[in-house]
């Protein structure tokens, strides 16, 4: 079993005649199933086209007629991506994964706004993708360093989420989901979101959790993981050398008001009964010590 997406999930890629587009639409349909879950992309401007054998609508709406998609990914530029999220929501997809990093805050509080209500479940903007493995992956993580197992992975750093899965991999634990749900300041899903899925998961035995400084969002997470969660968490803060009031990454890893370090974040998560790590490489590790025992 899976969260979110697995081998029969059909994907719409917007932003598909891009070259950033191409290159990772290329690279997710090599991978695994891809060949069979990437059925569309959209491009009021070249519709009728095609790229790889995958054919190119005027709308999200068409492509979704047409195919019967129920998810989007996006790689529309910053300018328009709030927008490409506004139309995959109004043609009322089940996901979309956002991928585009640098978009408007102010474009995103009014997409926000607008999915108020809506079926529409948001990953990102700014975030690396998620990835069944041996499945299906949506986004731009490399494939090879997966393996299929019963760990969870949820990051919101793109980067610390391949070196968890990469030493998972080297020590033999496979993964059942891996989830980048990106760091900007007005994003969509939350670890605590994520977190209930792997809970509900029966294949999912544990749980890495990669936090950033910024924000509250670990907290709130590491306090339901305390009164909810009947598996294991191995938990980690990026960003514990990021000076107070400087940014450190992604647009919400900004430290406030004595809030949201690194320092503060793992001694919620402590309390909680994370099984924290401070070294990013000893992330596996710590799980497997953690399983063994």
């Amino acid at each position: 079993m899976s969260i979110l997406i697995n081998k029969d999930t059909k994907v719409i890629t917007q932003g598909m005649t891009g070259k950033v587009g191409q290159f990772h639409t290329f690279h997710c349909k090599s991978y695994a199933n891809g060949a069979n879950c990437f059925v569309a992309g959209v491009n009021p401007k070249k519709a009728g086209e095609d790229f790889e054998g995958i054919p190119v609508y005027a709308s999200v709406l068409d492509a979704k007629k047409a195919t019967g998609a129920t998810v989007s990914v996006i790689y529309v530029p910053p300018s328009g991506a709030a927008a490409a999220i506004d139309e995959a929501v109004e043609a009322e997809l089940d996901l979309v994964i956002c991928i585009t990093e640098g978009i408007p805050v102010h474009d995103m509080v009014k997409t926000r706004y607008k999915m108020k209500g809506k079926k529409t479940i948001l990953i990102g903007p700014n975030c690396p993708g998620l990835i069944t493995p041996d499945e299906i992956k949506i986004g731009i993580m490399p494939g090879h360093i997966h393996k299929k197992g019963r760990i969870g992975v949820v990051s919101r750093s793109g980067t610390l989420t391949y070196e968890a899965v990469g030493q998972l991999t080297v020590l033999g634990m496979g993964q059942s989901s891996c989830v980048g749900i990106g760091g900007d300041p007005i994003n969509g899903l939350k670890h605590i979101d994520v977190m209930r899925m792997f809970n509900d998961d029966p294949e999912t035995d544990a749980v890495i959790m990669v936090g950033e400084i910024g924000g509250s969002d670990e907290e709130e997470c590491a306090r339901w993981i305390k009164s909810n969660m009947n598996k294991p968490v191995v938990g980690f803060i990026a960003g514990v050398t990021a000076p107070p009031g400087k940014r450190m990454g992604h647009a919400g890893a900004i430290i406030s008001g004595g809030q949201g370090g690194a320092n503060e974040k793992l001694a919620v998560m402590e309390e909680s009964g994370i099984h924290i790590t401070r070294n990013p490489a000893e992330m596996g590790r710590t799980m497997q010590k953690i399983l063994k025992g």
